[in-house]
């Protein structure tokens, strides 16, 4: 599971980031003080960092560049309700990946943290093929062109990259979020729900049966995966 440390002295802030990272099925590790975040930042060795640049006893500039100095390279996502543009570049210059100010929305820091994960080199995904054959349905992922049972499917540029992207992924759970990151990218902010609608459309498409999937299968709570070796398992959603 990802752990990502949250360095914020403003509890209401600290509470909600924590209840959304944690609803998104992250581990997290929060500290209210820059002298205890940069502690647990040595200890604990976060996958990633939210780190507010005033914070009591070290700020969060100081400990950005002391994370740095120590050979700490996993993302940092910076906070502050500064505005100012030197501000920004301070904190970039300093080792920061990515600079949100305050007052900000919960879906954009979601949206931020989950390209900045993605750019880890281990948590990278695995090329898709360019043509992806299950059950009788063909998908060439190049020319944009599908076809079940050889007719002709009607597919939206998102619906292909659904496809592409759980067929990086085959056989592995790929959660709405993760989805909603690669398809629509951290610039815009659709809901969970938007993944659920496109998901039951693409259904509709390629499986035999879309009230029990064989291929597009969903994992309750987490998301969904693309089942090539076992198509015989089904799912009810």
């Amino acid at each position: 599971m990802t752990r990502i440390l949250i360095i914020e002295d403003d509890p209401s802030i600290l509470r909600g980031l924590e209840d959304a990272l944690t609803f998104q099925s992250y581990q997290v590790l929060t500290a209210a003080d820059g002298e205890q975040g940069y502690i647990k930042l040595k200890t604990e060795k976060p996958e990633a960092v939210i780190l507010d640049l005033m914070l009591p006893k070290m700020d969060g500039l100081e400990l950005c560049r002391r994370a740095r100095k120590d050979g700490f390279t996993a993302p940092i996502l910076v906070l502050t309700a500064r505005g100012a543009e030197e501000d920004r570049v301070k904190g970039l210059d300093i080792g920061a990946d990515d600079y949100v100010t305050k007052p900000f929305s919960l879906p954009e820091i979601m949206a931020r943290m989950r390209a900045l994960l993605r750019r880890i080199p281990q948590i990278q995904d695995r090329p898709a093929p360019d043509v992806l054959a299950f059950g009788d349905v063909v998908v060439d992922f190049p020319k944009y062109e599908a076809r079940k049972a050889g007719r002709s499917l009607d597919m939206s540029r998102k619906e292909f990259g659904i496809l592409r992207h759980l067929a990086s992924k085959a056989g592995e759970v790929v959660t709405r979020d993760e989805l909603l990151d690669v398809v629509w990218g951290h610039d815009q902010f659709p809901t969970t729900r938007t993944v659920d609608n496109h998901m039951a459309i693409i259904r509709s498409k390629i499986e035999t049966d879309p009230a029990l999937p064989r291929f597009l299968v969903t994992v309750h709570g987490v998301g969904y995966k693309l089942v090539l070796d076992d198509p015989g398992a089904s799912d009810p959603s």
